[in-house]
């Protein structure tokens, strides 16, 4: 089951590096990578804490770090981002823009 995690966790990190390089934006490109590493390191991480039961605390404690961290910083590198004028695709809904008016 361990060596089933970490496969799993590795293809979604492969999945979210390939996003990183074929999504068009920086807004999606940050969203394929946030996705996927949060999952990715989860799945990996998850079946290190299996296969290596002194370390499972400590894996365990990194899942719960990476699930508090990983979206708020996307969320406010995202912000930061839109707030300093960071194009997006061309085509792109802008649903913040409408806040603002």
């Amino acid at each position: 089951m361990a060596e089933i995690l970490i496969i799993i966790g590795t293809f979604f990190l492969v999945v979210g590096a390939v996003g990183l390089i074929r999504l068009p934006d920086m807004f999606t490109r940050m969203h394929a990578a946030t996705k996927c590493t949060t999952l990715g390191a989860m799945c990996t991480l998850l079946g290190v804490a299996i296969m290596m039961e002194p370390v499972a605390v400590k894996a365990l404690l990194m899942i719960v770090f990476i699930l508090l961290g990983n979206p708020t910083s996307a969320h406010a590198i995202a912000r930061a981002a839109y707030k300093s004028g960071t194009r997006m695709k061309i085509g792109s809904y802008d649903a913040f823009k409408e806040e603002e008016q």
